[in-house]
């Protein structure tokens, strides 16, 4: 569905809101990965000085995009592969499918790279009319779904156990003769190993790109990234051009966080570092190796205040514990990443105009930025588009009108001070049992949520009499 064909943000938000399978199948890996992050960092007590580390790696790196990019294409290039760069999604589609088709490639394995789900690239290889298979277990399951992925880690988190086993008798050929998860984890292997030895073309994301080596670098659990890369004569890497790090001892000393921060691991099962096609004398390993440099508004960023969001990892810990995200999953976010980095970044992909819910989708508690591996202030950036909104106009009369009237308000100290005074006591009009649960002209609050009923008298009333009581016990 396209994006202007697609219900707006609270529609969607709506309709998982009343989804009780996905409230299940969300707090099962959240709740878990939560867990899992806080043990994993109370047993790294370097975590706070290796958190400043990789600020630091980060910030560097973007103040030198331009000098580690060029380091990074010479010594790729001397390594046997070919680097392509791509101004916008258009433009990386175009690549990657001419790269097929000049291959005359009939199948296409992929590892799972949010990269390529920005791009679009899923739906340009179909258009290409080249076979696409997903060998990332969860990727698999929402490719069974028709689905896009609704976490940047774990993509078919929405989907329940026993969700993804209807999917599996649908899906596979024989079906799986049991619903336990081993039992489906032999079928998905069974179903992809002849897909991996076929494939024409592998294509996969990166982690990082070594810029001193040339060197392309995936992390996974399931080892499909390497029968994605290997077996295929040709291998395609599509990578965001902010992937860069000098060295591989950067790589690592980043790979120390987003490990932790990802799944509450020290260490994936699998980190590959590829650097060039197979050479004379290997063993394995594709005869062509290309590599997609994407910007797409990367660029755009570094001149404005949305530069810090470059840091990104795409560790998922901001989404694992933001409260918003656990209520109503990510396919209610509608763009490639969800969450409160999706709601970062969907602006500068989609634009404001078409995403401006996004960045009001946000309590500001700051969960996001005291677990971010890398310092994002998450917050301070939706603020950001919050100004911009405004500036911009898109805010609809409503809003601008309360806001209007409270400023006006504000201004005035005594109107203010009667406008709360009879605001408080009027509220306790609608309490019942110490609790609001509808109001006029709130009601977006109030729809999901029951308000405390005001105590009937404003702070300043409350804190007079305290400080009256106060004095009279002396």
């Amino acid at each position: 569905m396209s994006a202007a064909a697609q219900p707006g943000f609270k529609a969607r938000a709506a309709a998982e809101l009343s989804n009780a399978a996905l409230k299940v199948a969300i707090e099962r890996t959240t709740g878990n990965a939560e867990r899992k992050r806080a043990a994993a960092v109370a047993a790294f007590p370097e975590f706070d000085a290796a958190r400043e580390r990789g600020r630091a790696i980060k910030d560097h790196v973007i103040a030198h995009l331009d000098h580690y990019l060029e380091m990074f294409e010479r010594n790729a290039t001397a390594a046997g592969a070919k680097v392509h760069w791509a101004s916008d999604d258009a433009e990386a589609r175009a690549i990657v499918t001419r790269i097929c088709l000049d291959a005359d490639a009939r199948l296409v394995t992929r590892a799972k790279s949010m990269l390529g789900e920005e791009i679009g690239l899923p739906h340009a290889l179909a258009d290409a009319g080249i076979e696409r298979v997903e060998t990332d277990l969860a990727e698999h399951i929402i490719q069974l779904a028709g689905e896009r992925p609704s976490h940047i880690v774990w993509p078919a988190m929405h989907r329940t156990r026993e969700q993804v086993a209807d999917l599996f008798k649908a899906g596979h050929h024989p079906p799986p003769a049991a619903d336990d998860p081993g039992t489906m984890v032999q079928s998905a292997r069974r179903e992809l190993r002849a897909k991996f030895l076929g494939a024409d073309v592998g294509i996969s994301g990166a982690n990082f790109l070594v810029a001193d080596t040339g060197a392309t670098c995936t992390v996974t659990n399931e080892g499909n990234a390497e029968l994605t890369t290997t077996p295929p004569r040709i291998h395609i890497v599509t990578a965001g051009i902010e992937k860069i790090v000098p060295s591989t001892a950067h790589a690592f000393a980043l790979l120390r966080l987003l490990v932790r921060s990802a799944t509450g691991g020290e260490l994936t099962q699998y980190t590959t570092f590829h650097c060039g096609p197979k050479r004379p004398g290997d063993a394995d390993g594709p005869e062509e190796m290309h590599i997609v440099l994407v910007d797409n508004g990367r660029t755009r960023m570094l001149g404005d205040e949305f530069r810090e969001m470059l840091r990104c990892i795409r560790c998922g810990a901001c989404m694992n514990h933001c409260v918003v995200y656990r209520q109503i999953g990510g396919h209610a976010y509608g763009g490639t990443y969800p969450g409160p980095m999706g709601a970062v970044l969907t602006p500068v992909l989609d634009g404001l105009a078409a995403s401006r819910d996004l960045p009001h989708a946000c309590t500001m508690n700051g969960r996001c930025a005291e677990v971010c591996p890398v310092g994002i202030p998450i917050p301070t950036l939706l603020r950001a588009w919050r100004r911009r909104s405004w500036r911009a106009g898109l805010e609809n009369g409503v809003p601008r009108l309360a806001i209007g009237v409270w400023a006006m308000a504000a201004r005035r100290p005594r109107l203010y001070r009667l406008a709360s005074r009879v605001g408080v006591r009027a509220l306790r009009l609608f309490g019942r049992r110490g609790w609001i649960r509808s109001l006029p002209l709130a009601g977006g609050w109030t729809a999901y949520r029951d308000l405390p009923r005001p105590a009937g008298r404003t702070f300043m009333e409350q804190y007079r009499a305290n400080q009256a009581a106060k004095g009279a016990r002396r």
